[in-house]
């Protein structure tokens, strides 16, 4: 049994680490750092709550640390965890900027401890089906691939942090995270990135929406998010030579996970037929449409994953230099919004 401390208990460790941490066998949810509530103990029972970091770090039967604080301390606490000597998961963002994601490879390369991301939307359903899809060449040769995560939020962010883009704030760090691992999941690292980050609800703040097009030989990529849709768009649109696929909606997990502490659903992750995308075809000079069943989702896999690189049965299935890449997309992303103009990708400087 592999036991996991949680650094924080915000919405990422009470909706996803907590949760899941709890459902995958191997694992124990041993202690958290909650530093002024008891929120944790509460759900939990059984764990330690710990006032500081430093008395978490404390606990050497500890054999994962989970790191689930506000982006913008993500660099620090990890560097903290990674020194004193644990395997460590790192909620998205790994850090705020690539170069901090290198320091902390060296630094996990160094100590000899796993360093990973929680790229957790690998495991969604509906880009496992995208991802199923691809891989059948139902579609043919693709020519144009769409990611989408939109939403109806006007209002101003409840947690300040998420408007300070020193501090890790801004939908291109967050949604665009996401959104970025997925399209590089699918067709690997980009020739050139175009981009506008924009601020478009009002009042000042980190931007909160953006359009990024991916380059690739003979495909067109492009990944938006933004905070003023409602209806949102279409979650996935996939084109090829033999036909397309739509997807509305997002996976159900999420929304799921924020009502419970351990999965005990049979049927979890899977979406009611209501929700399933609809797949065209062309047969036979001919337009055949008819719905594609959404793969069941599971976050677990994310966390069994990790479980079996510790226990030396498997490799990594998300890996450090993955956040890295999508970090340095979203900075030429930026820079891109800035100069108005397509910026390429250099990847020479990627670390090992």
């Amino acid at each position: 049994m592999i036991r996991v401390g949680l650094v924080g208990f915000g919405m990422a460790g009470r909706v996803f680490h907590a949760p899941l941490i709890s459902s995958v066998e191997g694992l124990a949810l041993s202690a958290v750092v909650e530093r002024h509530t008891n929120q944790a103990v509460e759900r939990y029972p059984w764990i330690t709550t710990h006032r500081s970091l430093e008395g978490l770090l404390a606990d050497r039967t500890l054999g994962l640390v989970v790191v689930a604080t506000p982006s913008g301390s993500h660099f620090e606490v990890a560097r903290q965890v990674i020194e004193a000597g644990f395997n460590v998961v790192v909620d998205k963002p790994m850090a705020v900027r690539s170069d901090e994601i290198a320091a902390l490879m060296s630094l996990a390369k160094k100590r000899g401890v796993l360093l990973v991301p929680f790229h957790n939307r690998r495991f969604d359903g509906d880009f496992l089906t995208v991802q199923n899809l691809l891989r059948e060449g139902t579609l043919g040769r693709l020519v144009h691939f769409e990611s989408r995560m939109d939403r109806w939020n006007p209002g101003a962010t409840r947690m300040p942090w998420k408007n300070d883009l020193a501090q890790g704030g801004g939908v291109l760090l967050d949604l665009g995270t996401h959104l970025v691992d997925l399209a590089m999941a699918l067709f690997g690292s980009p020739i050139a990135v175009g981009a506008e980050v924009l601020r478009e609800r009002d009042g000042e703040g980190a931007n909160d929406a953006f359009t990024i097009r991916l380059r690739y030989l003979g495909i067109r990529v492009m990944l938006e998010a933004n905070a003023l849709s409602s209806p949102a768009g279409p979650r996935f649109v996939v084109r090829g030579t033999r036909g397309n696929f739509r997807k509305k909606g997002v996976d159900p997990q999420e929304a799921a996970l924020n009502k419970i502490t351990r999965i005990t659903a049979a049927a979890w992750g899977q979406e009611p037929a209501s929700e399933w995308g609809m797949l065209h075809v062309d047969v036979e000079g001919g337009m055949v449409t008819r719905p594609l069943a959404t793969m069941a989702g599971d976050y677990r896999l994310y966390y069994a994953g990790v479980r079996d690189v510790l226990e030396k049965k498997a490799a990594p299935q998300v890996t450090a230099v993955d956040a890295w890449r999508a970090a340095r997309v979203l900075e030429w992303a930026q820079q891109s919004s800035e100069i108005r103009c397509e910026v390429q990708c250099d990847w020479s400087a990627e670390p090992r």
